[in-house]
């Protein structure tokens, strides 16, 4: 049974908000895959902060109608899987991780913040770290410099008290 006209309008809404502080859109055809599969898609999205969700494809070209992510529009044909995020890398990492293992998960196209993305693009970008591996790296080039600095200060202060520790014991070989 489908939609009636304000089940749609609900729809196309619910989606508009969530592309309205999306920074990437991820589309991809799921032709044949079996239902325990698609949960298994739905719940690494949910572990993710990934919206995902199978569409009417007019109801996505409303919902991104007007939008940095029109350019998509014309990637929208056939059943298609729409992963949303606001993380950059979230929504292409979650549909290329499970494309991996499921071959008939196909990856169609994708747009990063209004930049339309092909097949490589959408691999690229899921390449990336996550924003959070990305943070850490960053914290531990910044820090290293004060950690060799204090491993330096360590090291002296610990040859120094082997020096003074070394010098009273020759005075004692010295005096007998």
């Amino acid at each position: 049974m489908g939609l009636n006209l304000n089940d749609k309008k609900v729809v196309v809404e619910e989606v508009s908000a969530k592309v309205a502080t999306a920074q990437t859109i991820v589309v991809a055809e799921y032709r044949g895959i079996q239902v325990a599969h698609l949960t298994k898609l739905r719940a690494s999205a949910r572990a993710q902060g990934v919206y995902l969700r199978v569409l009417k494809n007019t109801l996505a070209r409303r919902s991104v109608e007007g939008t940095q992510f029109a350019p998509l529009a014309d990637s929208m044909t056939g059943p298609l899987i729409y992963s949303i995020s606001d993380d950059a890398v979230a929504a292409a990492k979650v549909i290329n991780d499970f494309a991996k293992t499921n071959d008939k998960l196909v990856v169609k196209a994708g747009n990063y913040a209004g930049k339309q993305l092909d097949v490589a693009g959408v691999t690229a970008l899921a390449s990336i770290p996550s924003r959070e591996v990305l943070i850490s790296q960053l914290l531990g080039v910044m820090l290293a410099p004060v950690s060799g600095f204090a491993r330096g200060l360590a090291a002296l202060a610990a040859k120094k008290g082997e020096g003074s520790a070394a010098a009273p014991a020759a005075e004692e070989t010295a005096a007998a």
